[in-house]
Order: structure tokens, then C-alpha cells, then sequence
């Protein structure tokens, strides 16, 4: 059975994308808060760059589905900025690329709907220190309290976007806030 109807906010981007579910990441907290008012869902593609979005665009957000998202959060670039390799072997993007595949990438979805919305992450900075401090073990990824950072800075855009209609958490109806359930005595 199906509930009404709920927004549906996508994250759609690289492995800070598909491994903010773990350990309390970002996308975790995002679910969390949203839990009963909208459905979150992983669209996070490890490794993957910019020029791939693209090509798979129009699979990963068909324009003819049932159901648009309300919001989609985007990340590439970390990816598409690494060193280019001397064969081609790395996920580089060149710049100019990036900027126009981001553009493309904005624009289609933004077409989805009348009422899809787009944030766009940026690569975190590169500095040495920030890099230890934002990063797990790995010196790429997130680390919790990085990840806390970045979902209070979703939910500040969020709140403060002037969108009609709002996807504020605050000011989302609560799937069924209105079915109570009587609490039975237990009898012997």
C-alpha cells in the first residue's frame, strides 16, 4: 500500500554521493531528517566524473517517469579535477568541460518538472590542513564531522531558498501525522 504522496529529493553525483549513507553521513542525516515527509534517494556513482553524468543522464532521470524529483543535489568534480594522466587512464575532466557538462546536467534536470530543484556541492577546498581535518582515512572522502557540516549547509540552502513549493523540512506535512494509535492495556 502506498501512502500519499511524498517529494523526492535524489543525490546525484560521485563517491561522496554514494557513500554518504555510511556511518552517519550526510546523506544519512538528510534521510533522517526527512523520514515520514520525503523520500531521499542514492544516485552516487564511485569514481565516476562529470562526462559520465552526462551520458547517463537521461536513464538515471527519465523525462517521462510518473514521479519527478523535488530536489536533486549534485556532485561532480572531484573526480573531473585529479591530474590528467599522460594515456587518458584518469577521470580528468578539462575545465571547460566540467563547466559545460554542469551547465548541460543543471539544465535537464531543472526541465524535469516545473518544481525540481537543483543544489549544486562544490568540491571541497584543497588545503593540506582542511584536507586532514574534512577527511576520513582516505584523504578523499568525508569524515562525520565534515559530513555534519555539509548537511547543515544543505538544510541552511534549503530553508532560506525561496521555492514554491517550499522543501523546508520544517514546513513539509508529516506522512500520517494525523493516524494515532491507542495504546491497548495489557490484560492477562
Amino acid at each position: 500500500m502506498v501512502g500519499p504522496k511524498r517529494p523526492v529529493i535524489v543525490l546525484f553525483g560521485s563517491s561522496i554521493v554514494q557513500y554518504s549513507f555510511r556511518n552517519g553521513g550526510w546523506g544519512a542525516t538528510l534521510a533522517d531528517l526527512y523520514s515520514r515527509q520525503a523520500d531521499v534517494v542514492l544516485r552516487g556513482y564511485g569514481g565516476w566524473n562529470s562526462r559520465q553524468a552526462l551520458q547517463v543522464l537521461t536513464t538515471v532521470f527519465p523525462k517521462d517517469s510518473p514521479v519527478q524529483p523535488s530536489l536533486v543535489i549534485v556532485y561532480f568534480g572531484g573526480n573531473d579535477s585529479c591530474k590528467p594522466h599522460p594515456y587518458g587512464l584518469s577521470p580528468h575532466v578539462p575545465l571547460s568541460e566540467y563547466k559545460e557538462n554542469m551547465r548541460q546536467i543543471g539544465l535537464y534536470i531543472r526541465g524535469l518538472s516545473e518544481t525540481t530543484r537543483v543544489i549544486f556541492l562544490s568540491c571541497p577546498p584543497v588545503s593540506e590542513k582542511m584536507l586532514v581535518e574534512s577527511t576520513r582515512e582516505d584523504g578523499i572522502h568525508f569524515s562525520a564531522v565534515a559530513s555534519d557540516i555539509l548537511a547543515a549547509e544543505i538544510l541552511k540552502a534549503i530553508s532560506e531558498a525561496k521555492w514554491e513549493p517550499s522543501l523546508y523540512l520544517g514546513n513539509l506535512q508529516t506522512e500520517f501525522q494525523d493516524v494515532m494509535y491507542p495504546i491497548q492495556p495489557l490484560t492477562q
